[in-house]
């Protein structure tokens, strides 16, 4: 039953009242979220809970919120990107591999031995496991300074190690569909393995456009500061749209797109352009988080979801650190890069609700990944800015943009 019923009116269900819901609220939690020196973060989520289905369901629009919510994500890969040439992802992605590669291993076989004991079966256990592995871009990204994301060795470790688990998801998600349109033992390779095969394709497309129109378009209109900016989000959701086109998704396409800009010099004003708009669609992504906790029976998974949160907020930061050594980075550098991996992602959510569509796992598996991976979403950012430089840092000492 809802609290103010007199709520319900014709508002409901209007863009415009979702959006005065949305940001007004968020306004309001986020004052009362720096009065009392918490992560403005978890106010986000916490209204999401608040005018979801699980509380005040006021907001009925949560499909079409979390669609916009995406934009905010393609929009911070595309960035991210811009600051990554070719040359440099090259040499980032041979060291840190390894490290990528272990951890996953090691986290999954942890998490599906968490699975198993509380009674899931062995392919649930698996996609519990899986979903354990990923660590948040979003998080990790949106935490760290624009100096040391685009600068320093500390961003470009964790670019490089975020990268490469989302390919790994997304290789996740085309075999959980591969699973599920199997009939027997017939196992379709091809249609599960050209997704990924478009990967090297849409770089090479990327570059050839970016070479034979957008470099000349840029060079003879760059007075045109509008049509510059005009130009580049119309670039980076063109790849994106093609990327989920051929099996991929819409942020990988985003991230090409800003890669093949990476070495303009229009790169930087875009960088800077596009950082509010950003942070315009992520509101509304940790908003859609919150929103889409609708779990009626939580119950049975309250257990194995904190058990789970809790090794994932403390093996993951140990486990990053000690891989990070062994393969020479510094000590300092290899502890503050496993706090900032140090949570579940939004690709655990996205496995969870694929799965479960899929019907390739249960409604309790589901709903233990959702809660585990809300957990972390809230618990890891307050842990970070407590602890290093963040442009949401509570301590005016951390706090750095």
């Amino acid at each position: 039953m809802h609290m103010l019923p007199f709520i319900e009116i014709e508002y409901q269900g209007s863009v415009v009242f979702t959006m005065f819901l949305i940001f007004f609220g968020a306004a309001i939690l986020a004052t009362l979220a720096l009065y009392a020196r918490q992560a403005i973060l978890v106010s986000y989520i916490a209204l999401g809970v608040l005018l979801g289905p699980m509380v005040l369901d006021w907001v009925d629009n949560a499909h079409l919120v979390e669609q916009i919510s995406d934009i905010g994500v393609m929009f911070l890969l595309f960035l991210l990107g811009m600051n990554m040439p070719p040359q440099k992802l090259k040499q980032l992605m041979r060291e840190t591999t390894l490290v990528t590669l272990a951890s996953a291993i090691l986290l999954m076989l942890v998490g599906a031995g968490v699975a198993f004991t509380f009674g899931f079966t062995w392919f649930e256990s698996a996609v519990i496991g899986v979903a354990m592995t990923f660590s948040s871009t979003i998080i990790g990204l949106k935490l760290l300074p624009t100096t040391v994301l685009h600068h320093l060795r500390t961003g470009e470790v964790m670019i490089s190690i975020l990268l490469l688990q989302d390919v790994l998801a997304i290789g996740v998600l085309i075999m959980l569909q591969m699973s599920h349109a199997a009939t027997g033992s017939e196992i379709l390779f091809l249609p599960m393995l050209l997704p990924l095969l478009w990967l090297p394709t849409l770089f090479f497309i990327a570059y050839g456009i970016e070479r034979l129109i957008l470099q000349k378009l840029i060079n003879r209109f760059d007075q045109f500061q509008e049509y510059i900016f005009l130009l580049a989000i119309g670039w980076c959701l063109a790849m994106a749209q093609l990327a989920e086109t051929v099996g991929l998704s819409y942020e990988i396409g985003a991230f090409i797109a800003g890669v093949a800009l990476a070495h303009h010099p229009v790169s930087a004003f875009l960088a800077d352009r596009l950082r509010p708009l950003r942070d315009f669609f992520l509101i509304m992504f940790f908003f859609t988080i919150g929103a889409s906790f609708t779990l009626a029976n939580i119950g049975p998974v309250v257990l194995p979801a904190l058990l789970l949160a809790t090794i994932a907020l403390c093996l993951k930061p140990w486990l990053f650190s000690k891989l990070l050594i062994y393969s020479g980075e510094e000590k300092e550098r290899a502890k503050e890069v496993g706090v900032r991996l140090g949570q579940m992602s939004e690709f655990s959510l996205l496995i969870a609700m694929l799965a479960m569509d899929l019907a390739v796992i249960g409604s309790h598996a589901s709903d233990l990944i959702h809660l585990a991976t809300v957990i972390t979403l809230m618990v890891s950012p307050y842990l970070i800015m407590t602890r290093y430089p963040s442009p949401m840092a509570m301590s005016d000492k951390l706090r750095r943009d």
